[in-house]
């Protein structure tokens, strides 16, 4: 079932063909590059004003966890709190490094904003939207969002820091371990509806797949987590081991668009989780598509949220430790029940009915409780618990030598 790209609402086709209207038969491309321009402009300012809320929801949100106040001297609440930490960041000094490599440590910031805005063009708001009908939607996700592994890197690199260089290497080895359960997810994902696109994705999702696979719920949101670096994954800019980590030597104009980005990725996860887990835009009565999607991610981002305040952070050992012990083995379990579960009950064209859904979400729910069990509390006894520290061969060296006799007789004849 194809979503009907030609029902009104602000999307790239209608916009296309009200500009088209106007111009001559041979100028398509300039009505294809205003329409891109057009929205182009209307996603970046809607998804910066989003991350500006966001900021103030999470900070008051925190301060509720934590028994304070938060934000709450500019503005009614504290509203216009994010506004002047813009104009602070942006009238602060802009230095750089001597040492530094300057165009990729000005390059950097960019690299980390840009795949933000992109991935989020291509999400489905409702029905109609004509981005969300890429065809190879999932492919294109997963390999956008894998351009930050390299931001982050460039940025702690290029810094020629040593607090900024540990960030980075910490975040490669995180980032890339978290990468591989969660595009397993995204391929089970793509298994079940029998599609790349995200809008066939939801449209699919008769079930919410949140029911149908909880198992690759799990995977994907603690990977996507990871893969945000936030609590308890925040490894790469601990504050009490490395200062700030990989952005410890921006400021300015470049530290804000840092910060930016950081606040716009749980947005956009939370996007992704709406769109692949909670149905999407698809609601009940009369409520709009589009704010049926904002309720879920509002949902999913207060999740987020409480698991930061919930939450401390995990030690290096314990995060690569759930990556390839915990997650990895969870997604493969998920990856081959799925994929036996859609070979049996063979949906053809028209895809798995909502009986198949609701009997494959009773069978993966045991299959996600057995599974947790044994990996985390049987196996996970032995295979996820700290080493025993080494006794370093220095500690005892003096332990048979007559050196501390010695001593004492030097000190009894004085």
């Amino acid at each position: 079932m194809e979503p009907n790209i030609m029902q009104s609402g602000f999307d790239f086709h209608t916009i296309y063909q009200f500009i088209n209207g106007f111009m001559p038969e041979n100028l398509d491309w300039l009505s294809f590059l205003i329409t891109s321009l057009i929205l182009g402009i209307v996603i970046i300012n809607a998804l910066v004003l989003s991350t500006a809320i966001y900021t103030w929801f999470e900070r008051r949100l925190l301060g509720r966890f934590q028994s304070r106040l938060g934000p709450n001297r500019w503005g009614p609440f504290g509203v216009l709190q994010p506004i002047a930490d813009l104009v602070k960041l942006l009238t602060k000094e802009d230095t750089v490094p001597d040492e530094a490599d300057k165009p990729i440590f000005t390059l950097a910031p960019v690299v980390f904003l840009v795949p933000a805005l992109i991935v989020f063009s291509v999400i489905p708001l409702h029905g109609g939207s004509f981005m969300g009908r890429l065809n190879i939607g999932l492919i294109f996700v997963i390999a956008i969002t894998s351009i930050n592994t390299l931001a982050v890197f460039m940025a702690g690199w290029s810094s020629v820091n040593k607090y900024a260089m540990f960030g980075a290497m910490r975040a490669v080895a995180m980032l890339v371990s978290y990468e591989i359960p969660m595009g397993i997810a995204v391929i089970t994902i793509a298994i079940a509806a029998q599609t790349l696109g995200l809008s066939n994705v939801v449209l699919a999702q008769d079930v919410p797949y949140l029911l149908v696979m909880p198992l690759g719920f799990l995977v994907f949101v603690t990977a996507a987590s990871a893969e945000m670096s936030r609590t308890p994954f925040d490894l790469i800019e601990s504050d009490s081991e490395l200062g700030a980590g990989y952005h410890t030597e921006y400021s300015g104009a470049k530290f804000a668009i840092l910060q930016l980005s950081e606040f716009m990725a749980p947005i956009i996860v939370a996007a992704l989780v709406t769109t692949f887990f909670l149905s999407g835009w698809r609601g009940y009565g009369p409520i709009p598509g589009p704010i049926w999607f904002v309720i879920k991610t509002f949902v999913v981002l207060f999740g987020f949220v409480w698991i930061r305040a919930s939450w401390p952070r995990l030690r290096v050992d314990q995060i690569m430790g759930l990556a390839w012990k915990g997650l990895l083995p969870l997604a493969i379990i998920n990856l081959f029940a799925v994929a036996i579960e859609v070979f049996i009950f063979n949906p053809g064209e028209a895809g798995l009915s909502t009986r198949d859904l609701w009997i494959m979400a009773a069978i993966n729910w045991a299959i996600t409780i057995i599974s947790i069990y044994v990996i985390f509390f049987v196996l996970g006894q032995n295979r996820l618990k700290r080493p025993e520290p080494v006794v370093s061969p220095l500690a005892n060296m003096y332990a048979n030598t007559n050196v501390v006799n010695n001593v004492s007789d030097v000190m009894e004849a004085d």
